[in-house]
């Protein structure tokens, strides 16, 4: 069993077909099926099938995929010998578009600047997404705004909790029971589905038997805001991402009795036999932002 075959293996389940995995790492269509050829015939059956064009892992490719990673692991470490503590390579984190705007910025601006020699690629996406991003692979660290979490298969590290609130126009009503006395004439404005906070107010509405509010789903926080502000309706969003308008008068927090479940924001790596500097670096970067941010919040 050569490394490069569980490469090209990881490679795959990273980016979902031959074609893009090929492209990646600088192979052939035709070498990357004879790695995956090879490992079948090693394992004794099939990593892959596919379902209507679709490529999917079989049962052995899913059983494969910690003990691959255990490998690779392995084999980074043996590689890296001389240079251990180095803080260099690539790293990849995921962040949704809450932490991002408000506090992941400073924190990757401070790293690069730290770690020249780490290529950090960071992208955004639900919270749901950059957990499935981690277990599969493609990213080193997670971050997430969640409700608590207890997760076998990563370490987990709680970064605190974020106070979630209802944000109106300044010429809107005062109080949220306005808005579920009159609900066909304001809107819902939301971010996509799977978002955590967007999750947990509509289970709150389902739960209390609030209905018919319309919902518009726009794409980033910053479009959300903007109709907000244009007094379309109401929004419901982690505090720290409306904090400056709030201070500057061109949104406020609405009233409510309402109990809503916390949320949280959090930090995974997957459990391996191997963290590179890279990610304990980043890991420590984070957890002293945070820690200070949480003493100026408390100061």
């Amino acid at each position: 069993m050569e490394i490069r075959h569980l490469i090209t293996f990881q490679t795959i389940v990273e980016v979902g077909s031959y074609t893009r995995a090929a492209l990646k790492l600088g192979y052939t269509q035709s070498t990357i099926t004879s790695h995956i050829q090879a490992l079948d015939h090693e394992i004794g059956g099939e990593l892959f099938t596919f379902e209507n064009r679709k490529l999917q892992l079989t049962h052995l490719g899913r059983e494969l995929i910690p003990l691959a990673e255990d490998l690779l692991s392995t084999h980074d470490q043996i590689k890296n010998m001389q240079s251990a503590h180095e803080v260099k390579g690539g790293l990849r984190v995921a962040a949704p578009e809450s932490l991002t705007i408000s506090k992941v910025g400073p924190i990757i601006r401070g790293y690069s600047l730290k770690y020249p020699q780490v290529k950090l690629t960071l992208t955004n996406g639900t919270c749901g997404q950059n957990q499935a991003d981690l277990v599969s692979g493609r990213v080193d660290i997670a971050l997430m705004v969640y409700p608590e979490l207890n997760l076998e298969k990563c370490i987990h590290y709680p970064l605190g909790e974020e106070k979630i609130v209802l944000v109106s126009s300044n010429d809107g009503p005062d109080h949220f029971d306005e808005y579920k006395k009159d609900n066909q004439q304001y809107f819902f404005i939301t971010n996509e589905e799977g978002c955590s906070y967007r999750s947990m107010f509509e289970r709150y509405l389902l739960k209390h038997n609030i209905h018919n509010f319309q919902t518009m789903e726009l794409w980033s926080i910053e479009a959300i805001k903007q109709t907000v502000m244009s007094g379309l309706g109401f929004a419901v969003l982690p505090y720290i991402t409306v904090k400056e308008e709030v201070d500057r008068g061109k949104l406020k927090i609405l009233s409510h009795s309402e109990k809503f479940d916390p949320i949280y924001s959090h930090m995974l790596i997957k459990k391996k036999r191997w963290v590179s500097p890279a990610v304990e670096a980043f890991t420590e970067l984070v957890l002293n932002s945070f820690r200070e941010n949480d003493e100026e919040c408390f100061n």
